[in-house]
């Protein structure tokens, strides 16, 4: 079997196409966390209640990504993702009109089960493009959708949020999801790219149990990491810009607007660490140092960190220390789905995509309401927001000691090999 050695044509393009889808899903994701302050004060929730708004986006993210995962093992990628973006984009508009917490945790679980797949389902479209040792920057790309999508979109819809009201900010978000959904109607193509079987002697069509795959140290070592960066990811979209508002005491707009900080730095570590990362591939360095080792030491740095910041002696430190140590460790973004592309069959690609971000995203599902939990119990809400921080600090050391020690690809590649078989659903019909 040839194994291509550079991208399709139009590679490149898709990537745009996609880096603007994964742009508008974390748009769609920040927006609650935006209008924390004037949300809550307009429909009179509490830290509990609006932290229960935040953990409703992720109640059905992780089986609606389970489920569209093994649906684009057999469905082009390009249909799933326009039928995703429609959806994020018509359950936006309610948010127009008269709104109850019902009806806004409604919506967020119906936008977080349209949005679970986003992440597995873009990854293994563009995959489609790029042979194995090409993939790092363009899934760093990818990644930075999330990034950029909180950059770009925070100004405007915090300056939405200030002359109009937090309603319009949902508002533009449904109609920026309905223009690239005609923007990928019209371009949007299926890559032809096939990776090179899992066994050195498969033709292609194999498949490995997936009680095998589920059980490989690396893939959970990987998601543990993972998971424990997720929760802080999951902090920063529903908490970070109350902290700055109500825990430090600044205004909406200036609250509002520093909220970018953390993806601006996170984006550079994600871009710096996939170009790294590919580099180092592409000169034959191992994939337990370059996915596992590197990114991991960088998950132990900010757990080092977040213990601390409640004991940082002024805001502008304790915003450093909360920026550096929730998104230095976010190179695990990029890395784990090229590990689970590089021990997983091609035609379970999909399905292992979305099943590894399912774990890895169910912190969303309990790191708001802990967190709000906590901010209504504490004897302030400062005293809360950094309890809460210290937790993540530990999760964080956890997760990458978890991943130092197992995420060794390499060696579980070939254990998966020896339990490959054919997949006979794939063979040529015989005459």
């Amino acid at each position: 079997m040839t194994v291509q050695d550079r991208p399709l044509k139009g590679a490149w393009g898709m990537t745009a196409l996609l880096f603007l889808f994964m742009l508008i899903n974390f748009a769609d994701k920040v927006v609650v966390g935006l209008a924390a302050v004037p949300l809550t004060r307009d429909l009179g929730l509490t830290p509990e209640q609006f932290g229960d708004i935040g953990s409703a986006f992720f109640l059905l993210f992780a089986i609606s990504a389970i489920v569209v995962g093994f649906i684009s093992n057999r469905v082009q990628t390009k249909h799933t993702l326009l039928v995703m973006a429609i959806i994020w984009s018509v359950v936006q508009f309610p948010m127009l009109g008269m709104v109850s917490l019902e009806t806004l945790i409604i919506c967020r679980i119906i936008l977080g089960a349209g949005e679970g797949p986003a992440g597995p389902v873009a990854t293994h479209a563009i995959y489609k493009w790029f042979p194995d040792s090409l993939r790092g920057l363009p899934t760093a790309v990818i990644a930075q959708g999330s990034a950029f999508g909180v950059i770009i979109a925070v100004p405007l819809l915090n300056w939405i949020i200030e002359k109009y009201s937090w309603h319009w900010a949902f508002g533009a978000l449904g109609i920026a999801g309905l223009v690239w959904a005609v923007l990928w109607l019209i371009f949007g193509r299926e890559g032809t790219l096939v990776d090179a079987p899992v066994s050195n002697t498969s033709s292609g069509n194999e498949r490995v149990p997936y009680r095998y795959l589920l059980t490989c140290p690396t893939i959970l070592a990987a998601c543990a990491a993972g998971f424990a960066s997720y929760w802080g990811l999951a902090l920063g979209l529903t908490w970070f810009t109350s902290y700055l508002v109500a825990g430090l005491g600044f205004s909406q707009k200036l609250g509002g607007n520093l909220t970018v900080l953390p993806w601006v730095f996170g984006a550079l570590v994600v871009l710096a660490g996939g170009y790294v990362s590919q580099r180092l591939k592409r000169k034959g360095v191992s994939s337990r140092l370059c996915r596992g080792v590197v990114p991991c030491l960088t998950i132990l740095a900010g757990g080092c960190v977040l213990p601390f910041v409640g004991a940082m002696p002024s805001d502008a430190l304790k915003i450093a220390a909360l920026v550096f140590g929730s998104a230095i460790g976010s190179t695990i973004y990029v890395v784990l789905p090229m590990i689970i592309s590089e021990l997983t069959p091609h035609p379970q690609r999909a399905a292992m995509l979305a099943i590894t971000t399912s774990v890895v995203t169910f912190a969303g599902v309990l790191a708001p309401r802990i967190m709000g939990s906590m901010i209504q119990n504490a004897a302030t809400p400062l005293a809360g927001y950094e309890q809460g921080y210290v937790i993540l600090g530990l999760l964080l050391l956890a997760g990458g000691l978890i991943g130092l020690l197992f995420i060794r690809p390499e060696r579980d590649r070939k254990r998966l090999a020896a339990h490959a078989v054919a997949d006979l659903s794939l063979q040529p019909a015989r005459a």
